[in-house]
């Protein structure tokens, strides 16, 4: 923590001394970079589409494309707009998949001192560890791929079985999970918040209603990352029975970025010495031909940023996809503010992710209402009245006056964002409004799409209407 900026610092020569001898470095003359000035020079920003060629040629066999060697596998994850993406892993950069993992534990251990969780049961919702070969190469999911490396010593401990993690179908799979455990002492359960729900949801009904806490007295610890958990909370822990200690991630099929390292302080510790070099550029010039690039020790605190990683996986300039933005810069530590594709901004108000989850949360509160799971998305084309913003919301709870908790989240969501202010008293957008969904509607849309289960997500931000109109037919009246 305190030698964060000379970790990166050397890690970036060290990058580049590696990343000179591929057929990247020589094509980007990175033997003739001396420092970050000239590294910006020779390696510009690129998405995966700009990586694809370099990865269809690992594919077709070639070494020393964008590191040394060949990736020991290809994390394998859906993009929005790629298809299908293949991420290298290699030799030197899936210790920080492994050990970033272990130090998040370690550190709630030492915060915490409650180490008797490693003795008891505990759950990955996971990913197969059935890996296909592209090109030679071992391919699946990155949970699938994390889970051979789960260390001896936990083995025994470790649920569910290895058979059953190996079933692809999401909800064939959850059944097999909800029997090997229900019995079981658990004290770890970690996932994606709406997929753990899901568990506890199957769990609780083939209970007979019992919490989670009554079935598991030994519950200790959740692990979760993926989404922001805050929407998730207040239904997690009712389905618990209560409050539970959990630590955060923020991991990707591109890299361990950071973790919850207190249980006191907002954010997550930056991993900066794991074979990542970090860039940020500030995320209203992701767009433009040359933006703005800063290495952490010109960022500052409440500005967000689009995440940019160079790292040992031989990703260089690679726009992740991801805005954060610092809490604390002594030391590092960040929240995931949203998603540079997932916003808003069809009368230029740029609403992003954090601030609607903000807003919600707000809203939430103010009129006990809890919530599964939401979407939103612009209303444009309207016949009689102004355009709107149109949020689609899966209650467990209902908030008893639905006017008044739709004026809390326009307001809440107007004090956040200046520019939607802006829109709404100029006469330009009429105030939001809330369609409800119908129980389990957001689980039947994912498993419409392919995409129950796993590391899949609903996206909190659409600036047209695809989503929202696949997922009319669950809309409530």
């Amino acid at each position: 923590m305190a030698t964060a900026v000379a970790d990166q610092q050397a890690i970036l020569q060290q990058l580049i001394k590696t990343g000179a001898k591929t057929a990247f470095g020589k094509e980007h003359k990175l033997g003739e970079v001396k420092n970050y000035e000239e590294y910006k020079q020779a390696v510009p920003i690129r998405d995966y589409e700009g990586l694809k060629p370099y990865i269809e040629l690992i594919k077709n066999g070639q070494e020393n494309v964008l590191w040394r060697g060949k990736p020991i596998y290809f994390a394998k994850t859906s993009g929005t707009t790629s298809g299908v993406k293949y991420i290298p892993i290699t030799k030197d950069s899936i210790g920080n998949h492994i050990n970033t993992a272990r130090n998040a534990l370690l550190c709630y251990m030492v915060e915490s001192g409650n180490t008797s969780f490693a003795n008891g049961k505990m759950i990955f919702l996971s990913g197969s560890p059935v890996l296909e070969r592209v090109g030679s190469i071992p391919t699946g999911r990155l949970s699938g791929i994390v889970n051979h490396f789960v260390p001896k010593y936990l083995r025994s401990n470790q649920l569910p079985s290895y058979e059953t993690n190996c079933i692809e179908d999401w909800e064939e799979k959850l059944g097999k999970i909800v029997e090997e455990t229900k019995n079981s002492d658990m004290s770890l359960i970690s996932g994606i918040p709406p997929w753990m729900q899901m568990y506890f949801d199957w769990l609780i009904e083939r209970s007979g209603g019992r919490k989670i806490k009554e079935l598991f007295p030994n519950l200790q610890v959740i692990v979760h990352g993926g989404v922001n958990f805050e929407p998730y909370k207040a239904k997690l822990f009712d389905s618990l029975g209560g409050p539970i200690d959990t630590v955060e991630t923020f991991p990707a099929s591109e890299g361990f970025f950071a973790f919850q390292d207190t249980l006191d302080k907002e954010g997550l510790l930056l991993n900066t010495n794991s074979g990542i070099f970090y860039e940020f550029i500030p995320a209203g010039e992701i767009f433009n031909e040359n933006p703005t690039r800063l290495t952490l020790a010109d960022v500052k605190v409440g500005e967000n940023y689009a995440l940019i990683i160079n790292s040992n996986a031989g990703l260089w300039g690679y726009n992740i996809g991801d805005t954060v933005r610092f809490v604390s810069t002594n030391p590092y530590r960040l929240v995931v503010s949203g998603r540079i594709k997932h916003y808003i901004s069809a009368f230029g108000e740029h609403v992003i992710g954090e601030e609607v989850e903000h807003a919600m949360l707000q809203a939430s509160q103010e009129h006990d209402a809890h919530i599964i799971e939401f979407t939103v998305a612009p209303r444009i084309e309207v016949s009689g009245e102004l355009p709107y913003h149109e949020w689609f919301v899966e209650f467990e709870k209902a908030p008893e006056d639905m006017r008044a908790f739709t004026l809390s989240l326009d307001n809440a969501l107007r004090k956040k964002n200046i520019y939607y202010e802006d829109l709404i008293t100029g006469s330009i957008l009429q105030p939001l409004k809330v369609r409800s969904i119908k129980r389990l509607g957001f689980q039947e849309y994912m498993k419409s799409e392919g995409k129950l289960g796993g590391q899949n997500k609903v996206p909190r931000l659409s600036n047209d209407r695809t989503l929202v109109d696949a997922l009319g037919k669950w809309v409530e009246g």
